[in-house]
């Protein structure tokens, strides 16, 4: 996504510019218990850093509180099916070895 944006230099010169804004990559699994975490669920909770847990393990397994970086985790939002074409979810599954996921 790009984003446009003014920036003032002094008291009489303006610069515009674009950011190309990075979007949330959308984890597909949960890192503790490898539940399928589509783009669209409601389940899905990450971290400042992304870490990407299901409600039940962030809930039962790991005390609220983010095995890999100790933050604490939001519901991740759910990205409008008309951008997915666009900006699509992640493929790659990533599942931690933590010590409260072991089943």
């Amino acid at each position: 996504m790009v984003i446009s944006a003014i920036r003032r230099i002094g008291h009489t010169h303006l610069i515009a510019y674009n950011i190309e804004a990075p979007m949330l990559i959308l984890k597909p699994n949960c890192e503790c218990c490898d539940r399928d975490l589509p783009a669209d669920s409601s389940e899905a909770r990450i971290c400042t850093f992304e870490c990407t847990f299901c409600a039940d393990c962030v809930e039962t397994r790991l005390g609220g509180a983010c095995p890999n970086c100790g933050g604490t985790f939001t519901a991740r939002p759910i990205r409008p099916e008309a951008l997915l074409a666009k900006y699509p979810a992640s493929t790659e599954r990533v599942v931690g070895n933590h010590k409260a996921c072991a089943a």
